[in-house]
């Protein structure tokens, strides 16, 4: 209700003082706004403090706040609005009162695909500082902000009052560049916690538990095919329950708390089955332990007995889904190079497969029916897919394009130069973003859904 909003800003307002409630609501606004320009958070930023500074003084007239946001709601509705734009804003706009502004409020950009900010050099950082420091403070929250707009609110605002205080400190030294190196050098930890969380995070908003926990479950298994669904299972499970909790969370330290203690369990579980888990656990800093290894790149598959199929009682059991999860594992144990957007395709496919099956009159033919129609397509998906992912991780950048441009020049021999690089500057860019384990997901999903389509030229496409 209106009393509680107003209270829970005035609150804040009083108890921050102006500038510091200014930079949280810039924060706030970026990583809500991801899209927005810089000139349309600055707007909403300013009516926001003001509407604060007037309205919650001792002695305020009670409706002031009221009908302060109510002519924000307003304004946020008019042709000309300077506030950021929204698909959601004119269907807000229907509403009246409260439920408009609540309405309003809870709009939100979806996250950004790929972080779009990158650090200036030390001379340009204190150029624009010196040139104007409230202008460069801002300008820097809600480029950084809006980059990494999905991790943890704390760990935004951890990170970006120790980068702006390193700029403040470093800039008026009488040696800068020694003073960056070590400020630099002393933040890596709070760099890579923001970068881990923030991809961690857009996962688990995109995926939800269940999937994210599957996703965890399948990088593990191509990292260290040698460890079994028992060894690897827990440690996904507790993966998806750190993100579940700490995404959202509030709480200073949620998420280098309960990573650093996940961890540990993945360093005590997997060291003794792989050196280079081991010798990535064995670093004193066990934020860098964790970037090192969800950095590793998928290990050789090894020779493993031939893959047991689920039986159709199996899947419509009551563990339906811890079996279909269980195959899923052993395939990526087997097609260590095939991306986890290929395989979230395949986790999609299978929970469809369950879900119309199982609940259908004849469970058995229906399942049979759909196992068939992946069965044709499958190996080719999985063999496509590990080949291509596979020579990526292989092969250094420019080879990879170069064995590109040749295998595309015999499958293409009437393409144009023009077309001919065009192609392959597609293929090798999707290649460099969705083949390593951190991949976007919606942008790579879409990119592989285009790819089936394509590949899929007639009848249904039972991976679609």
């Amino acid at each position: 209700g209106r009393a509680y909003v107003r209270d829970k800003v005035c609150q804040e307002f009083k108890t921050m003082g102006k500038d510091d409630f200014r930079t949280l609501t810039l924060i706030m606004n970026s990583k809500k706004f991801s899209n927005a320009t810089f000139e349309e958070i600055s707007h909403l930023v300013r009516e926001i403090v003001s509407l604060a500074e007037t309205c919650c003084t001792d002695g305020a007239d009670p409706s002031c706040y009221d009908a302060g946001s109510s002519a924000l709601s307003a304004k946020s509705c008019g042709p000309d609005s300077p506030f950021p734009a929204h698909p959601g804003t004119a269907a807000c706009c229907v509403h009246q009162g409260l439920e408009q502004k609540l309405c309003l409020a809870a709009l939100q950009h979806p996250p950004r695909q790929l972080p779009h900010y990158i650090e200036p050099s030390n001379e340009e950082l204190c150029q624009a500082f010196k040139k104007d420091p409230k202008d460069f403070a801002d300008r820097f929250l809600y480029e950084y902000v809006s980059s990494y707009g999905q991790a943890p609110l704390p760990v935004l605002l951890g990170s970006t009052r120790n980068f702006l205080s390193m700029v403040s400190t470093c800039c008026i030294s009488s040696a800068p560049t020694v003073c960056f190196l070590k400020e630099k050098l002393q933040r890596k930890t709070l760099s890579l916690l923001t970068l881990m969380s923030n991809r961690a995070c857009s996962r688990f908003t995109v995926y939800g538990k269940d999937k994210v926990k599957f996703s965890y479950l399948t990088m593990l298994a191509q990292m260290i095919p040698s460890a079994s669904f028992e060894d690897i299972s827990p440690l996904a499970e507790d993966a998806s329950e750190v993100f579940a909790q700490c995404c959202d969370s509030v709480a200073e330290d949620c998420m280098q708390k309960k990573l650093s203690e996940h961890t540990a369990k993945v360093c005590a579980a997997l060291s003794t089955k792989d050196e280079r888990f081991a010798d990535c656990c064995a670093g004193k800093d066990i934020m860098q332990n964790y970037f090192c290894i969800t950095a590793l790149k998928p290990a050789t598959a090894p020779k493993l007995p031939e893959l047991q199929k689920p039986t159709n009682k199996h899947l419509c059991g009551d563990d339906g889904a811890l079996h279909a999860r269980r195959y899923m594992f052993e395939l990526s144990r087997r097609h260590t190079n095939v991306p986890d957007v290929f395989l979230g395709k395949l986790y999609d496919a299978s929970e469809n497969v369950i879900r119309e099956c199982c609940s259908a009159k004849d469970a058995s033919a229906c399942l049979d029916n759909k196992r068939q129609q992946v069965g044709a397509e499958l190996p080719t998906f999985l063999e496509n897919a590990n080949q291509f992912c596979g020579q990526y991780n292989e092969m250094n950048f420019l080879d990879f394009k170069k064995r590109l441009r040749d295998s595309m020049k015999k499958t293409m021999p009437e393409a144009s130069p023009e077309l001919l690089t065009q192609l392959v500057d597609q293929r090798a860019d999707f290649a460099s973003t969705c083949c390593p384990a951190n991949s976007p997901p919606l942008y790579c999903a879409a990119q592989v859904t285009a790819y089936l389509e394509n590949a899929c030229k007639q009848g249904s496409c039972a991976l679609i």
